[in-house]
């Protein structure tokens, strides 16, 4: 036989052979080479798809009210989770300490027993779970008790205690001032102050490395955070609680009396510009009140005869027009080019001063005043008032300011009547804030100033920024004329539309409107809906406090602004002036022996709260004004009025 076929079989598995020896070599060393000299990179370039740095949200600053109570503040919420497989999680351990954990966990969170904590842990250690979730919305105070637990207590790593912190964001007075307050939620555009100020309460995030374990389940590496979150800063506002909790009340109280859509209300300080207070409030489909919309700040609309002030103020700037000037307002119908004009009162009143024109809010009086000086150079009416800032935004930090129009020569729109039009406040658009920061001008002798609603920004103690009083203008008009318009608005109040809110106590000065709302699509319409509005300050012969009140479609019953917005405006003014010392004269001090008296002296206040405790310490009393609710007493020897 020959062995040439067994020498060549041989020979092919020699090559077989060292061609996988070969083979082998080359991967041995492929692997050794990807081990040493490419490993360190390839281990990052793994981890990094493993482990990110998440953001860690800061705690948002506080928003406080004028005198420190709390508006808006974050509390943490926690979300404990347990790691199993912890380093420090020995099977001994796990078992000589797991009743002892359920126990505890029953006894905190008592929505399970003893025995369910177990059957649940027991299952997770079972299964490898990294990351169980042991409960979500956990306080502060059941978080830090958690730590001292059995099995939680053995240290970083070691026991499996994952802590994470959430923020949730708490309104302590819930819907007291909640619109002006605002929100700052994800994929919702901010509002309110927590938009204003988003930047400044929201702090800087801080970072925590995160590993991706089974599941998709992100968790973190270590206890604590790679770089700690920066607290935001607190903001202090200008809005008064007491004030403000009146207002809504006094608001919401005439809302619905008078079945009205909706209405707002805004007190500001005359000197400082500060907002004591501002409340808005709608209808829904319930009937029932709430703070959907910024109404005060947004809507902006025909503000009716609150705007006649402008149109004289501008008259008498110009040198036209004194108080005591006559208009012949004829039996209360007039024509316009070709539109007829009416007077609410039936008969119409005849000829009377301009003051008494604005007084009685005569629609034909101010119309024939403005037609008579301005007919032949309509642009410097419009000049008069766009130069009192009536035509521009205020320009305030919180956003949705609605857009002031006034309409010149040059608009589309023009037309012979539209300054006519204008002078009664048609044609035209204000928002409540922008009227009223006219109107505190005019009682702050014509100096504008800008509405806000913060005093300062602080990182705890310290004062980051603290918030000037700004000037919109300083003179929108002489003084002199201011003062007149001043006597104007005291008219009103002493003998005119709004004689319902005198009072012995203190003089208010403003003014009634009362204006039909043009739907946007069909015009004023067959029905016909009002807005009632009052626009003042108080006390008349030293302001310390302007306040306008917006009240939209009130029923068709009560409409007239005296009646509808002035009782609001009254409500909150006699609690102002009734718990506001720096309003009142000081008291001259008692230095006569002989006017001591054995009754006790009280404050003023409330006055069916005053009879009830004169009632039952058995004191005589007597009311000179038994219909008011807020009164000044008087302590005599044997009485108190």
């Amino acid at each position: 036989m020959s062995t040439r076929p067994n020498k060549e079989l041989l020979n092919r598995s020699y090559l077989v052979y060292f061609s996988l020896t070969l083979l082998g070599l080359a991967i041995i060393g492929k692997a050794l080479f990807i081990q040493v000299a490419e490993g360190v990179e390839l281990r990052e370039k793994a981890e990094s798809l493993t482990t990110v740095f998440r953001d860690i949200e800061a705690v948002r600053g506080n928003i406080y009210a004028d005198d420190g109570s709390m508006l808006a503040t974050s509390i943490p919420i926690y979300e404990v989770r347990m790691d199993m497989n912890a380093d420090g999680l020995t099977d001994e351990v796990f078992d000589q300490h797991l009743d002892s954990l359920c126990i505890a966990l029953s006894d905190l969170f008592q929505d399970k027993t003893a025995i369910d904590w177990k059957r649940e842990l027991l299952e997770q250690r079972n299964r490898g779970n990294r990351y169980h979730l042991i409960k979500r919305k956990v306080n502060f105070h059941q978080m830090k008790a958690m730590r001292d637990f059995p099995i939680f207590d053995l240290g970083r790593y070691k026991g499996g205690f994952i802590v994470l912190q959430q923020n949730r964001r708490e309104k302590p007075f819930r819907l007291l001032a909640a619109r002006t307050i605002g929100y700052s939620r994800e994929g919702v555009t901010p509002v309110g102050l927590e938009g204003a100020y988003q930047k400044e309460l929201a702090g800087v995030s801080g970072k925590r490395l995160m590993q991706k374990i089974s599941g998709g389940v992100w968790m973190p590496i270590n206890d604590e955070n790679e770089v700690e979150p920066q607290d935001g800063y607190d903001v202090h506002t200008t809005i008064n609680l007491n004030i403000q909790d009146v207002a809504e009340n006094a608001l919401l109280k005439q809302l619905q009396l008078h079945d009205a859509d909706h209405g707002s209300v805004i007190l500001m300080e005359v000197e400082t510009g500060e907002i004591k207070a501002i409340a808005n409030l709608s209808k829904d489909e319930d009937g029932d009140y709430w703070e959907y919309y910024n109404h005060a700040i947004g809507e902006s609309t025909e503000p009716g005869s609150t705007f006649k002030l402008a149109s004289l103020v501008t008259a008498i700037e110009d040198g036209y027009v004194s108080l005591t000037d006559s208009v012949e307002t004829g039996n209360g119908k007039a024509e316009f080019h070709g539109e007829l004009m009416r007077d609410s009162k039936e008969g119409g009143y005849g000829k009377i001063s301009i003051k008494e024109v604005f007084a009685v809010s005569s629609n034909i009086g101010v119309m024939r005043m403005i037609e008579r000086y301005y007919a032949k150079q309509p642009e410097k009416f419009i000049k008069g008032l766009k130069r009192m800032k009536l035509g521009e935004s205020i320009g305030i930090e919180i956003a949705g300011e609605g857009e002031p129009l006034i309409k010149d020569p040059s608009d589309n729109s023009w037309s012979l009547i539209t300054p006519l039009w204008t002078s009664i406040g048609y044609e035209v658009q204000e928002t409540p804030l922008q009227i009223l920061t006219f109107y505190n001008a005019i009682a702050n002798d014509g100096k504008m100033i800008k509405p806000k609603f913060i005093r300062k920004i602080t990182d705890k103690s310290s004062v980051v920024r603290e918030q000037p009083v700004e000037v919109i203008s300083e003179r929108i008009c002489s003084e002199k004329t201011a003062k007149l318009g001043q006597e104007l608005l005291e008219a009103v109040v002493q003998n005119g539309t709004a004689t319902n809110l005198k009072n012995a106590n203190y003089a208010i000065a403003g003014k009634t409107g009362t204006a039909r709302i043009a739907n946007s699509s069909q015009g004023y319409g067959k029905k016909i809906t009002y807005q009632a509005s009052f626009a003042g300050y108080f006390p008349a012969d030293n302001p310390k406090y302007s306040c306008i009140v917006v009240v939209n479609a009130p029923n068709r019953s009560h409409y007239y602004a005296s009646h509808v917005a002035g009782p609001i405006f009254e409500e909150i003014a006699d609690k102002v002036y009734a718990t506001s010392i720096n309003i009142h004269d000081e008291l001259e001090r008692q230095t006569d022996i002989n006017s001591l008296t054995h009754i006790p002296v009280s404050k003023n206040g409330a006055q069916q709260d005053l009879f009830t405790v004169f009632d039952q310490l058995d004191i005589p009393i007597e009311s000179t004004h038994p219909d008011n609710k807020w009164v000044i007493t008087q302590t005599g020897p044997d009485k108190v009025t």
